[in-house]
């Protein structure tokens, strides 16, 4: 079982007193402001960093660690991941998932096995569940009730609405 959970990486130094700014990997960016601590891959291990201060700037998400007290000492920590443990992951609405509950499902269409989800695209409009069918194909659909019938994240089983249109990646 995973430790560690992906929430956000780091995408630059912001501002000259040590803040770096993050892309959430998450819909819930009030969940970062309950942070105390997080871990971040530094010198092959995953570290603990303490959170020292987090803010919201127009469309970023700030953090700044405890120790990092100008834009060098945090030049180093751009591109990396930062991760939590399991007893630190935000509790989801119901019937909302994380997408490392979703990736690796086994995915049923019309009564019968279709395939495995291998990846979840977050794009501006929604989320897209990739799918790898039998044949090996991708195929691609949004996350929506108008596809989905159920998900079951204890048995890892998605099943889609019988008849869904799907799109082929190597449709034009």
């Amino acid at each position: 079982m995973n430790d560690f959970y992906l929430i956000a990486k780091i995408v630059s130094v912001y501002k000259s007193e040590g803040f770096v700014a993050v892309k959430p990997y998450s819909d819930y960016r009030e969940r970062f402001f309950r942070l105390k601590s997080v871990f971040i891959d530094a010198f092959g291990a995953k570290r603990k960093f303490f959170v020292e201060k987090i803010e919201s700037s127009d469309d970023r998400l700030l953090i700044k660690f405890r120790n990092f007290h100008s834009a060098s000492d945090a030049d180093f920590l751009v591109g990396k991941n930062i991760y939590v443990k399991k007893q630190n992951l935000f509790k989801l609405p119901e019937n909302s998932f994380y997408i490392h509950d979703l990736i690796g499902s086994k995915v049923f269409r019309n009564g019968k096995f279709f395939g495995e989800l291998i990846d979840v695209l977050q794009l501006p409009s929604n989320y897209v569940y990739v799918i790898r069918n039998v044949e090996r194909h991708e195929a691609m659909i949004p996350s929506s009730k108008d596809y989905i019938e159920s998900f079951n994240p204890e048995k890892k089983e998605l099943v889609l609405r019988a008849n869904c249109d799907l799109l082929y990646n190597d449709e034009n």
